[in-house]
């Protein structure tokens, strides 16, 4: 895929929210395996939030180490009004929040939203949302747009990382970050093991196909775990564990991804973003 960012165009129009609430202070004491991307998870909060709390220059963290995981400042409610094609994870962007924050301040149960919704982007509370909706289901791209099956190559190609040019890869690099706890152990053992530089990437931007190297469908599958590889260091099609991520399938390329260096695919952007560059171990398992 073309490695881009979606940027937000639809109007805003945004108004100010009746009642802040205070979040209560508290920490996390840092075990071994945590990683920011995971407490932030944990405790619905940002990596940028936890390193702002925290006074941290990177995303490296010790054994025992306190971490802030909430802020005393009161945050005023906001609330913003659903233009014409607009996203959940554009207007989240937008507002410098998550797509998981919009689902539980408005009670959402997926990503269907209508022109004239007002929702909560700043400062709001928890809502329980409606048992009887169906599971996220993304809008974001028009279908014409997913790459026909015919063109994906074939899962059990391995060619050289130098055959995948980045415009056929499927995916797009993020600046700054991902998704899934990955705190466990793999589940078998490893047969190689090395320590790589993680970013994060998502199927959706511009001229996206969300068709793996591989020819796995992201858009399709947006829970598979799936990373990009040098296929020189990690070859094409192996089941591997990464350091925070958990047990994922080596089924993508990039032209950037060169060398000791993975690209870790996430259904949500902002999710994408917040994970940042971090050194990670690897334990390729088959």
């Amino acid at each position: 895929m073309k490695k881009q960012i979606v940027a937000l165009t639809a109007v805003a129009a945004l108004t100010a929210g009746a009642a802040g609430q205070a979040s209560a202070s508290s920490s996390h004491t840092v075990e071994k395996g945590d990683t920011l991307w995971a407490i932030s998870k944990a405790n619905n909060v940002t990596v940028q939030d936890l390193k702002d709390w925290n006074s941290l220059s990177s995303h490296i963290i010790y054994p025992s180490q306190e971490i802030k995981v909430s802020s005393k400042d009161v945050h005023q409610s906001e609330t913003y009004t659903v233009v014409s094609g607009d996203t959940l994870s554009e207007i989240a962007k937008a507002h410098g929040t998550s797509v998981d924050k919009l689902y539980s301040w408005n009670g959402l149960s997926s990503d269907l939203i209508f022109p004239g919704d007002q929702l909560t982007v700043a400062g709001g509370s928890a809502q329980a949302a409606p048992a009887q909706e169906a599971a996220p289901e993304t809008v974001e791209a028009p279908a014409e747009e997913a790459a026909p099956a015919e063109e994906a190559a074939p899962v059990e190609e391995t060619a050289p990382a130098e055959e995948a040019p980045a415009e056929d890869s499927g995916y797009t690099e993020s600046a700054e970050g991902v998704s899934g706890t990955g705190g466990e152990e793999p589940s078998s053992e490893a047969v190689q093991e090395l320590t790589v530089t993680a970013t994060a990437y998502t199927a959706y931007c511009n001229g996206c196909s969300g068709i793996t190297r591989t020819g796995i469908d992201l858009r399709s599958n947006p829970n598979q775990k799936v990373i990009a590889v040098d296929p020189n260091v990690i070859p094409l099609g192996s089941k591997v564990w990464v350091e925070g991520y958990g047990e994922a399938i080596a089924g993508d390329t990039g032209g950037a991804i060169k060398g000791n260096k993975i690209d870790l695919f996430i259904p949500s952007q902002q999710d994408a973003l917040n994970y940042g560059v971090q050194e990670v171990q690897v334990k390729i398992l088959e």
